[in-house]
């Protein structure tokens, strides 16, 4: 285990900033409050991988938090999650809306995965056994993590805690911060850690936030890797606020995190794929489009990506 300093007490992990996390004991309330209905099911027409070309890298945008990017020196993927349902088993938890944009049958040699943290709508076992199959990546993951992730055939896992850089892999990869937390049951809530990513991708550099809540480290990933090229932030999951504040961004506070690392380009994610929490499918995208015009931003500088659109990164 790596020596943890600011961000573990005992055995549990902490966020050291930021909101604390509701207790437990408010999930009931937070479950009773009043909800806009998803449609059941939306189409998405399936997408093949775009050609890499002359690009450093292509991201494409496969559903909620799963980006497929392609670079010269290998391919990754954030947070796979390609099952019907996120939760134990796939058998409970919401259920999907959209497809997967990018069928797994059709995914390109995987070598990295980014996973963030171990909740099910992110590390999502049942996908793992079969890239773990099919592919044999490696995860690059946070502390406390290996022992699941293992558990569905992977082989080759690297844990690192925040600001640490991983030693292995195709690419540059270092874990960020996030104000966010752990649990896959009620009795192992904050025993792994969670964070972010940032890549380096042919000279450019590419953020991949995982979940988090709004907090000051936005500033610090800028002051410690410079402005970031491609910023990949959550929009969604965020109402009832007084609940969902510590651990989720809303649109707004994902637009100041855009600009608080100097974002040349920023992509929402986390949005339009499962129903979490109580706002509609369409808010998150209104919301960022309100945001965006407060704060003077132009729409090519912060928007959210057509399930299976891709934006490229020139080298």
């Amino acid at each position: 285990m790596h020596r943890v300093s600011d961000h573990r007490r005992g055995t549990r992990f902490v966020n050291p900033c930021g909101p604390a996390l509701q207790p437990l004991t408010k999930v009931a309330r937070m479950l009773r409050e009043p909800s806009t209905p998803w449609p059941p099911y939306i189409d998405v027409p399936a997408s093949r991988p775009p050609a890499l070309e002359g690009a450093a890298a292509a991201v494409t945008f496969i559903g909620h938090s799963t980006f497929l990017i392609q670079t010269k020196a290998g391919n990754l993927l954030t947070d796979p999650m390609y099952s019907r349902r996120a939760g134990p088993m796939n058998l409970a938890g919401p259920r999907r809306v959209r497809e997967p944009a990018i069928r797994f049958d059709d995914l390109p040699p995987i070598s990295t995965i980014l996973l963030s943290h171990n909740h099910y709508d992110h590390c999502d076992l049942a996908t793992l056994r079969r890239l773990a199959t099919r592919f044999d990546p490696l995860v690059v993951t946070p502390l406390g993590n290996k022992r699941l992730v293992r558990s569905a055939g992977i082989r080759r896992v690297e844990e690192l805690d925040w600001w640490q850089d991983a030693s292995t892999g195709p690419l540059p990869i270092a874990l960020t911060p996030a104000q966010h937390f752990s649990a896959r049951s009620p009795f192992d809530r904050n025993r792994a850690l969670w964070g972010g990513f940032t890549l380096m991708v042919g000279g450019a550099r590419v953020y991949f936030a995982g979940d988090t809540a709004y907090a000051p480290f936005f500033h610090a990933i800028r002051e410690r890797y410079g402005p970031i090229d491609l910023a990949l932030l959550p929009i969604g999951a965020y109402e009832p606020r007084w609940f969902m504040q510590a651990v989720h961004m809303n649109p707004a506070e994902a637009v100041q995190a855009h600009l608080d690392l100097g974002a040349a380009k920023s992509v929402g994610m986390h949005f339009g794929t499962f129903q979490m929490t109580i706002e509609g499918i369409d808010a998150p995208e209104l919301a960022l489009e309100h945001a965006r015009r407060v704060n003077g931003i132009p729409p090519e500088q912060f928007r959210t990506l057509g399930f299976g659109e891709s934006v490229r990164l020139e080298p």
